[in-house]
């Protein structure tokens, strides 16, 4: 390695080379921490700061003690207790209040060579309460030094027991980071110019690392914070919006001004009104269509918001104008009912739509394949079938692309390239999982963005309910009471198997106990090990009401049109985030009939537990459902997409820095408006540090 006072010979040094770790200590972080260059250690940051300075009298202390409590004490007595395994170093402390025990289980011959009688100790750590007296269990222990500066900010890290076993714990980490850092902290430059980082008042980055690990205030560490989170955010939100920028300088698009039978439908033969969101992302989507770039558009929509119908009259955009279209859905039940949905507005207009499936004969799949070649197929739609070699379009203008987080980036770019044109067909991507605000501007600066944020009128509300276990025969009658008015019922649990580390009613004793409850109903069952084919079969027999409970895991959460059901129970609630019940409550309320969720916990929940329950029961609206998980959860599967390029996301949390994100976005617009390419002298060291990052986070080549 190269031994150039760069920054990126600092971040890029392997820890076994030269940074006061031996090679077991360097092995033992790359297994636990994941961190192999010092780059990593120096960004493993304390998880909190703890208040050293005060000294507490042992009369004081108390188990119901918020924080790690502090004595100077005077060390009385000291003996092993017990034999084999069980054996212990038990230790009496005295200060002029009181009387405390320390007890080490860890290396009690190690701890004894550190303990002299008459000495007076510094012990730090988290009361235990035995028998009715407190202790410390293996505390932190050092000679008391009167004279020497407590912090009032300690650091602490995360670490493993077998870290502490190779002499690791906190502090000592903290001392090998803070050694590094004097001895190549002159190495660590700044990627931004002089110029920039007076205009953004933004602390330096050398001090921004010392601060965190040795914090000099309260405020220093704050600016540190901020400066930290701005190194986070700022490469993946220059290589969004660079990717962006690109996208639309660079890739023509089809231009689609023409809107002849897009005009009757909307005129004649529209089923119902549009709401006033879905003709405003209409209206996004035209003016796309119409730019001659390239369109990349996300519409994000609760469920039942009308994201199909919005579709449907983008392809008729692209009808009108000589292209076809297609739809892509994960599933072949979603795209069987996205087929007959589609296909019964299509007919009206007579537009011709096909359906292309794993289960598609071969007889009708050649029909579809010539009908695909010639263009008298306008809209196609189906599953991964779409992709396969022998799909090749005469013209496609259009690809929508549903539920986009379950189709990996080489099969959405498989679909764009199925036409005989150089010009990449237009893409729309659908999600029924609505995104924060902040999350979205994370995740998708590469993409425009639309929100179907309002329902259509006179669509009834589902009632959803909170029961407890003793509660559950009521629950069984009226699930009885439904089915005898015609209604079905989803019953979901969170698991297949028994876990012996989760108490859980599993699928499996649960269809049992249905079964014997429900005796004169058919049922059906499907969880996630099923084959494609049984577990469709099961999904089948349910939609044409064959069946009048669906028993599942949460394989039904997307996806599932049944009109009929009405009842959603979903067991364990507690164990599920916010926005995945959501998600199941919204397979009941799509017919014409009242609906319920009815949400099964035991008599124990934590206090976030409770609050996903109560917020479960007192709003619908997903927007505000997805805030409150994204408050509650950070961002790491608010919406089961795309999460590789949050993964460095060590101090930024979405919920509470989109003010600083805000920022960070417009920093980089401005950098991208003035000097794209980062060419400038000025620039060149970012552009570097970009570049490096860039190498290191390969998957976000995966964001697309």
């Amino acid at each position: 390695m190269s031994e150039n006072p760069t920054y990126f010979s600092v971040w890029n040094r392997p820890l076994n080379q030269g940074c006061f770790l031996n090679e077991k200590q360097a092995a033992i972080l790359l297994k636990d921490l994941e961190a192999f260059t010092l780059g990593d250690l120096l960004r493993h940051f304390p998880f909190r700061y703890e208040d050293r300075s005060e000294i507490l009298p042992i009369k004081s202390l108390s188990p119901g003690m918020a924080l790690p409590a502090q004595i100077a004490a005077r060390l009385e007595h000291y003996e092993f207790l017990g034999q084999g395994p069980g054996r212990r170093l038990s230790a009496k402390f005295q200060d002029e209040s009181g009387v405390i025990e320390a007890i080490w289980f860890q290396k009690p011959d190690i701890i004894s060579k550190f303990l002299h009688l008459g000495k007076t100790y510094l012990l730090f750590g988290r009361l235990n309460e035995f028998n009715g007296k407190l202790n410390f269990t293996h505390p932190e222990m050092e000679i008391f030094q009167p004279e020497k500066p407590r912090p009032v900010m300690e650091p602490v890290y995360f670490t493993t027991e077998k870290m502490k076993r190779m002499g690791m714990d906190s502090k000592s980490l903290n001392r090998i980071i803070l050694r590094n850092l004097e001895a190549r902290r002159l190495e660590l430059k700044e990627p931004f110019s002089n110029s920039f980082m007076q205009a953004s008042g933004l602390m330096g980055l050398d001090k921004s690392i010392l601060e965190i690990h040795l914090p000099s205030s309260q405020n220093g560490l704050e600016k540190a914070r901020e400066r930290l989170k701005v190194e986070e955010l700022f490469p993946l939100q220059f290589y969004l919006q660079q990717k962006r920028m690109n996208n639309k300088t660079s890739k023509q698009g089809f231009p689609m001004p023409r809107l002849e039978s897009f005009n009757i439908f909307f005129n004649s033969h529209l089923p119902f009104s549009l709401t006033n969101a879905q003709k405003r992302v209409v209206k996004e989507i035209r003016s796309d269509l119409v730019s001659g770039k390239q369109m990349n558009r996300l519409i994000q929509g609760d469920v039942g918001s009308g994201k199909t119908i919005v579709a449907f009259l983008c392809m008729l955009m692209a009808i009108d104008n000589g292209y076809q279209a297609c739809l892509m859905a994960p599933t072949e039940i979603l795209a069987n009912q996205h087929f007959i949905g589609i296909s019964g507005l299509a007919e009206k207009i007579g537009i011709r739509v096909e359906l292309l499936t794993g289960s598609t004969k071969t007889s009708a799949r050649k029909k579809i394949v010539a009908g695909l070649d010639d263009g008298s197929i306008n809209i196609l739609i189906g599953t991964h079938a779409l992709i396969e070699a022998y799909v090749q379009f005469n013209n496609l203008g259009l690809a929508v692309i549903d539920e986009q987080h379950r189709f990996g980036v080489a099969q959405r770019a498989a679909l764009q390239s199925k036409t005989r044109e150089r010009i990449l067909p237009h893409i729309l991507v659908m999600t029924a999982t609505p995104i924060p605000r902040t999350l979205a501007m994370a995740l998708y600066s590469d993409l425009d963005i639309s929100a179907i944020d309002e329902l259509p009128a006179g669509r009834i509300e589902i009632q959803t309910a909170h029961r407890l276990e003793s509660q559950r025969m009521r629950v069984f009658g009226f699930i009885k009471e439904q089915i005898l008015l015609g209604r079905q019922a989803y019953i979901v649990y969170p698991l297949i198997e028994e876990s012996e580390t989760l108490d859980l009613t599993n699928l499996m004793d649960g269809f049992e106990s249905i079964s014997r409850a429900f005796p004169e109903y058919h049922l059906s069952m499907v969880h996630g090990r099923m084959k494609s084919a049984d577990k469709d079969f099961e999904m089948a027999r349910f939609v044409k009401g064959e069946t009048s409970i669906m028993v599942a895991t949460t394989v039904i959460e997307v996806g599932v049109n049944v009109p009929n059901a009405s009842i959603m129970v979903i067991e364990n609630a507690e164990r599920f985030g916010l926005t995945q019940m959501h998600q199941l409550r919204g397979r009941v309320g799509r017919g014409e009939y009242q609906s319920y969720c009815i949400l099964m916990t035991g008599y124990k929940l934590s206090r976030e537990g409770r609050l996903r329950i109560e917020t479960m029961c007192r709003t619908t609206d997903g927007f505000e459902i997805a805030e409150t998980d994204l408050k509650l959860r950070g961002p790491g599967d608010i919406t089961g997409t795309r999460q590789s390029g949050l993964s460095g996301l060590k101090l930024t949390n979405l919920a509470e820095d989109s003010a600083l994100l805000e920022k960070v976005r417009n920093w980089v617009a401005d950098f991208l408006s003035l000097d794209p390419a980062l060419s400038t002298e000025e620039n060149k060291p970012l552009k570097h540090h970009l570049d490096d990052i860039l190498k290191t986070k390969a998957h976000w080549n995966e964001i697309a």
